[in-house]
């Protein structure tokens, strides 16, 4: 499964390395399309690549991170 999502980050999370920690603990490949950062606020464009479940867990550590996801694409 393929989809491009676009994400929100709070600037809460500034000194975290959020997108990192999706490459390495789960079971899926990122590819960045665009993004944006500030010390208040960010937003990216990804695209995630794998099995749908493991792409299900990654949202849910996004949202546990208060991080808006909005679907943009999606390819079966």
């Amino acid at each position: 499964m393929k989809i491009a999502v676009g994400l929100t980050f709070p600037g809460a999370l500034k000194d975290e390395s959020v997108i990192c920690y999706l490459a390495k603990n789960y079971n899926i490949t990122l590819n960045i399309i665009e993004a944006s950062f500030s010390m208040s606020s960010g937003w990216a464009i990804l695209e995630f690549d794998g099995e749908e479940e493991e792409i299900k867990r990654a949202f849910v550590y996004l949202g546990e991170k208060d991080i808006k996801i909005q679907k943009i694409k999606q390819e079966s």
